[in-house]
């Protein structure tokens, strides 16, 4: 029987970029290889200046269903809203 190499979802950050961003999903034996591969794919015209290549099957993800628990904003934990922070002058606007 074959076995099937695993999947990896690969992020890339570009050139101008300050973050890693999604940019697809590929087979791989190993994780150098998938960032050969991911090289190779997605970097062809010399866009990137780092690649993270991570295994699909170790990625969680919360449940569409529940984000109204996860996103909603939580009234009742005053220390998410610093507006009774004192700025001092010196800092100037945030």
């Amino acid at each position: 029987m074959k076995k099937e190499w695993p999947l990896w979802e690969v992020f890339i950050r570009g050139q101008h970029g300050l973050n890693h961003r999604h940019v697809g999903s590929l087979h791989a034996p190993d994780a150098e290889m998938a960032i050969r591969n991911a090289r190779d794919v997605y970097t062809r015209r010399k866009e990137g200046v780092s690649i993270w290549v991570v295994p699909s099957a170790q990625i969680t993800a919360s449940d569409p269903g529940n984000k109204e628990a996860l996103f909603e904003p939580a009234t009742d934990k005053i220390y998410r809203h610093p507006s009774f922070y004192d700025i001092p002058d010196e800092v100037g606007k945030m």
